[in-house]
């Protein structure tokens, strides 16, 4: 899942996109409105996490331009007023959720988890495929009903293949969804992923490499 942080608080931006990257997704950063405007132009995120309150562009008129644009990401707004009317304003502005500041982190997770499932066609939770049982949610994959322990990144990639059902996703789709914008587009990181990741998964082999394509599982 690929995910841009907006918040001009540098310390708390920076921890939500160090603690949303310890649970397998991808994050930018952006620390103002224009900063989020200009990766959105050329980045397509899954999930945005807006700060309502930014300079340069406001986070309101951050979230009306994605609306009018009509973006596929999903919009979760935050901001340090809890009150029931700013909520409203929030979501009428086209966000899909809003969170009050402090949160708990466990609780923005689930709700960036959620809106991830909705920026796709419908899937369940738990996604099960070829054998192979993977929860988002618990971080947990499992092979034949025993537990795979994967780092991060091949828990991303192994996500995305999952969620494609069967479809190529190509090495540049898996750089934008499991690695950020700071990845070199020319590395070989997922060649390498994708071998610890069929190993750790074992025999038989259930992901397919499509010569010039990708992959698929």
């Amino acid at each position: 899942m690929r995910v841009l942080v907006v918040e001009d608080e540098r310390v708390l931006a920076d921890a939500i996109a160090t603690g949303l990257r310890r649970e397998a997704m991808a994050v930018d950063v952006a620390y103002d409105g224009g900063g989020a405007l200009e990766r959105t132009s050329y980045i397509d995120y899954d999930v945005i996490v807006l700060d309502r309150d930014l300079p340069v562009v406001h986070g309101d008129e951050v979230c009306r331009r994605l609306v009018e644009q009509r973006s596929a990401s999903r919009i979760l707004m935050l901001t340090a007023s809890g009150d029931v009317d700013d909520k409203v304003e929030g979501l009428g502005l086209g966000a899909d959720d809003y969170l009050a500041k402090p949160f708990v982190f466990v609780e923005l997770v689930a709700r960036v988890r959620a809106l991830g499932r909705r920026s796709a066609p419908a899937l369940p939770p738990v996604l099960e495929r070829a054998g192979i049982r993977l929860d988002p949610g618990k971080r947990l994959v499992q092979r034949d009903g025993k537990e795979v322990v994967l780092t991060k990144k091949e828990f991303a990639v192994l996500e995305e293949l999952m969620r494609a059902e069967g479809a190529v996703v190509s090495q540049e789709d898996l750089l934008d969804k499991a690695w950020d914008e700071n990845i070199d587009p020319f590395t070989n990181v997922v060649r390498v992923t994708m071998m610890t990741l069929r190993k750790k998964l074992g025999e038989p082999q259930v992901i397919e490499t499509v010569p010039g394509v990708g992959y698929k599982l």
